[in-house]
């Protein structure tokens, strides 16, 4: 049973309430066994039969539950560098979509990949996501947008949970927008979706969520609905893509519909805050991608004031947010979104393990939750996400095993 010691500073976001209550332990312990926590707290109050044994050494430094980042594309073909210089240039987001590009240029790329390039490339991506001190990452599909491809993407993300390090919780977004075959008929792509991609990942347990982007370029609310009903009623979760170019009462869907998670919401109403916060809908913010997209960004003071447990997260995709530097996204969810650093912490961890329904299991460290966490050269969470670094993790451990750098007694 490892013990690690000299933790300059816990944060074990064991309380289920409170954006900005990390549970902060300053010269802390932590044990574990059999990759579960089983104790943490003030290391001058460890039990005696921890005591003695194997002791790892974290140096004085800042320890924080794994990081868990809730939203993710992360397998892909291609990149769209093009378009990250014609927005510069002053084109928008819908205007590059109507001229072919965007997620439909993905489609293209990601068609051509067979499911071992889509594997190798998905595993370079997130062992650097290790390497930041991730260990839970929520994967979706939706750039395949047919029946083999989108299997394919969610065969790849289930390869990689079996494979690890990290946790993979898969989620199907065939309804990403509707593919250029199927521009004439709306309605045969949201049958093709509902009664056939639907049932086929369920079929196979290939997906725990069922996503919708609604959208003035993608799907209209009403067919957002049809599609996560059916998915609900074949036991995949709502989450959606919502109010993220335009406001149109997506987080009030949202809050109807059940969802794990409204995500986006740049253009969220007074009214769509109140209803997520009355049906207990995670907000997942997505710094980067307002930031590439030179959007204002999501009212996240106004989601926490309201009642809304608020993540973060990276939104990683070739089109609008090609990084998956989530500690980058935690820094601008402080400058841009006026989020304390504490609340962002809570909200890469605790909050977003709930957004994948994952809550008391990542994102935390209490006794029963994994033994998942990242050792942070710094002395607390201001200074880690004030001093802005290419990484900060020196040690990332997932089920007690150390998968990035080392401690000392390791």
């Amino acid at each position: 049973m490892p013990r690690l010691t000299n933790i300059g500073c816990l944060a074990t976001c064991a309380n289920p309430v409170g954006q900005d209550d990390i549970g902060l332990i300053r010269d802390a312990a932590l044990v574990w066994r059999d990759g579960v926590v089983r104790w943490t707290g003030p290391a001058a109050a460890l039990p005696p039969e921890y005591r003695h044994e194997a002791e790892w050494d974290a140096a004085g430094r800042f320890v924080i539950p794994g990081l868990v980042d809730a939203h993710t594309h992360l397998a892909f073909g291609g990149w769209r560098a093009g378009e990250f210089a014609d927005r510069i240039q002053g084109r928008d987001y819908l205007e590059i979509a109507a001229a072919g590009g965007g997620i439909k240029s993905t489609v293209r790329a990601t068609r051509a990949l067979d499911e071992d390039a889509l594997l190798d490339r998905s595993r370079a991506f997130l062992s650097g996501m290790v390497s930041l001190g991730i260990t839970t990452v929520e994967a979706k599909s939706g750039y395949g947008l047919d029946l083999e491809t989108e299997l394919r993407l969610l065969r790849v993300y289930r390869r990689l949970d079996e494979m690890g390090p990290a946790r993979i919780v898969a989620t199907c977004l065939a309804a990403h927008v509707v593919p250029p075959e199927w521009a004439g008929d709306r309605a045969g792509y949201v049958r093709l979706t509902t009664e056939e991609i639907l049932p086929a990942v369920a079929e196979e347990g290939l997906a725990d969520f069922c996503d919708v982007f609604v959208e003035d370029s993608a799907f209209s609310a009403a067919e957002a609905r049809r599609i996560c009903e059916r998915g609900s009623e074949l036991g995949l979760r709502p989450k959606l893509h919502v109010d993220q170019l335009t406001g149109g009462g997506g987080a009030e869907l949202a809050a109807s519909l059940g969802a794990a998670s409204a995500d986006h919401l740049e253009y969220v109403s007074e009214a769509g805050i109140d209803a997520l916060a009355a049906a207990g809908v995670v907000g997942v913010t997505l710094p980067l991608a307002s930031l590439y997209l030179n959007q204002a960004p999501p009212p996240a003071r106004a989601l926490i004031d309201g009642g809304v447990a608020v993540a973060v997260a990276s939104d990683f995709n070739p089109g609008t947010a090609p990084s998956y530097h989530l500690p980058f996204a935690m820094t601008l969810a402080c400058t841009r979104q006026r989020m304390a650093p504490a609340e962002v912490l809570k909200g890469a961890t605790r909050y977003a393990a709930r957004a994948l329904g994952r809550e008391g299991e990542a994102g935390s460290l209490e006794p029963g939750a994994a033994a998942d966490f990242a050792v942070i050269d710094a002395p607390d969470v201001e200074h880690w996400l004030y001093h802005l670094r290419p990484n900060a993790c020196v040690a990332t451990v997932i089920a007690g095993e150390i998968r990035h750098g080392g401690l000392r007694g390791a």
